[in-house]
């Protein structure tokens, strides 16, 4: 799996500390995007490459988590869900098919950054589940931007 990864200034620190986590996962292909400026542009960036096919997921980390997650959910195709919780993590995943999340780096700690990631990672959509007709609705939100 290819994750692309990304930070502002203030996201950094969790960032670090999850694309270490990131590199002890067998599988897993990490591209750290971060560049200076404004956070609204790494996330677009970030979620451009996944509509582009050259990741699968992304994990965006600004001080909140809410900044990053309105900016990627502005590419069109691009579900970006703001997790602070492991429930929400496997829930981002499973039920709205979300291909990014979002973390506050002044909002959890590291060691619950890791375990929503990995819950996240280990979670798939469940495009038979009672959430596959909202996603379809997503997609059609989408579709009618363009």
């Amino acid at each position: 799996m290819r994750i692309a990864i990304g930070a502002d200034s203030a996201g950094k620190p969790l960032l670090d500390v999850i694309a270490a986590h990131l590199a002890t996962k067998p599988g897993l292909t990490v591209s750290d995007l971060s560049q200076a400026g404004f956070y609204a542009d790494l996330s677009q960036k970030l979620a451009q490459t996944i509509v582009d096919g050259e990741n699968d997921r992304g994990i965006l980390f600004c001080g909140t988590g809410i900044g990053v997650s309105i900016s990627a959910n502005k590419v069109p195709g691009i579900r970006a869900a703001l997790t602070h919780d492991t429930y929400s993590a496997e829930r981002a995943a499973k039920s709205n098919n979300a291909q990014i999340i979002t973390m506050g780096a002044r909002v959890i700690g590291p060691e619950l950054a890791k375990a929503i990631v990995d819950t996240w990672l280990a979670s798939e959509f469940d495009e038979k589940g009672p959430s596959a007709g909202n996603v379809q609705a997503i997609n059609r939100l989408d579709a009618a931007k363009a």
